[in-house]
């Protein structure tokens, strides 16, 4: 035994699967029981859906109604936009005829002012020229003939004079109307322009109802989520352990319901003394012998050293500082692989005690993986 060292302290372990609920509800079918063998992804139990297919219905329901105020939101905003840019344009062309009528009116309002000049020095000339006749025709000094002709012609110059005042005065009134024209259109395009805003709205609104529609629809994935839970399947191959409900128990999340254990994948820890461990190296074969098996032996060699005692793991660790300390042997966990498939006529289950021999005679190992990610699964 000299290149050899050996523990009872040693015990069949796998790494299994223990099973919960993520949602509340009430067992409807079990298809399995304890010690039953499975597959990975087969169904082991169903909760009732019928809470969660109708917040998945309703959530659908939701979703749909939501996508309508949207479709109706974009179509509202084209045709907004549409109506809000005619009116734009129709009251900016409206703003021009205003103008170009104003300038226009101004114009005649100056060319009839002219006019008025003229007709007033005409009036005036007019008027000196009857009154010069007048005066001669009463001294005798000039015909009859002249002086009507004169007093015609002041007669014509005044009338003429006062229809241009009269079509002034229309012209002017006509360009007061033009000016208030301008003003009304003005408004007009300012209230266009200010409708165009609408749209503006209309858009924040479409992104607010884009976002309520984005929540609906996680909404609806969560609720198609939770139905989907109703159904349990096993994560991974092995043997059902554990099995602790029925029909018609109503369960929590978090609750264990049962275990997979996958036999098709233990191991053996193996509990040795830290004196014990001076030569242990990685790689090192090593020799079974189960109680249950007494005149039979497996192979497996050794893959892992634990980073740690079980004392320094251990629900309250021991507080080695206190004065009243007393030294106490610790243990390390070694693990060991198999060398291959535990034969089905020496089967091995979970948490059977084992005898554990490593032979320690090569060395060229270490004791502790030399490289980070060594033997971590991906």
């Amino acid at each position: 035994m000299r290149n050899h060292v050996s523990t009872e302290n040693a015990y069949v372990k796998a790494d299994s699967a223990q099973l919960s609920s993520r949602v509340p509800g009430t067992v409807l079918r079990v298809f399995v029981e304890n010690d039953f063998p499975v597959e990975s992804g087969q169904v082991l139990l169903e909760l009732d859906p019928a809470d969660y297919r109708a917040a998945a219905e309703k959530a659908q329901a939701v979703l749909a109604q939501d996508d309508a105020e949207v479709l109706g939101a974009e179509i509202a905003i084209a045709q907004i936009d549409q109506q809000t840019a005619a009116q734009v344009q129709a009251a900016d062309a409206s703003l021009q005829a205003a103008r170009d009528s104003g300038l226009e009116a101004r114009h005649h309002v100056d060319e009839l002012g002219n006019r008025q000049l003229a007709a007033t020095a005409d009036l005036s000339l007019t008027k000196r020229d009857f009154e010069r006749f007048e005066n001669l025709y009463r001294q005798g000094a000039a015909p009859e003939r002249q002086q009507d002709q004169a007093r015609t012609a002041f007669n014509k110059a005044k009338a003429q004079s006062g229809a241009t005042d009269a079509q002034r005065a229309a012209a002017q009134a006509a360009l007061a109307a033009a000016t208030e024209a301008v003003g009304r259109a003005s408004a007009q395009l300012v209230a266009a322009q200010s409708e165009r805003h609408k749209v503006e709205i209309q858009r924040y609104r479409l992104a607010s109802l884009k976002g309520k529609r984005d929540k609906s629809r996680a909404e609806l994935e969560a609720a198609k989520l939770n139905l989907s839970y109703c159904t349990i399947s096993a994560p991974i191959s092995g043997v059902i352990a554990q099995k602790n409900i029925q029909i018609g128990d109503r369960i929590q999340p978090g609750q264990a319901l049962m275990a997979v254990v996958p036999l098709q994948e233990i191991y053996v820890e193996a509990n040795f003394k830290e004196t014990q461990l001076t030569n242990v190296r990685l790689g090192q074969s090593a020799r079974i012998d189960a109680d249950v098996y007494p005149r039979y032996s497996y192979r497996g060699k050794v893959i892992g050293v634990r980073a740690g005692t079980g004392a320094a793991f251990s629900l309250l660790p021991a507080e080695n500082a206190t004065g009243n300390w007393i030294k106490v042997v610790q243990r390390v966990p070694v693990k060991i692989q198999f060398d291959g498939p535990i034969p089905p006529d020496h089967p091995l289950v979970v948490g059977m005690s084992l005898e554990v021999t490593i032979d320690t005679s090569d060395r060229r190992g270490s004791m502790l993986m030399s490289q980070i990610g060594v033997g971590s699964r991906e």
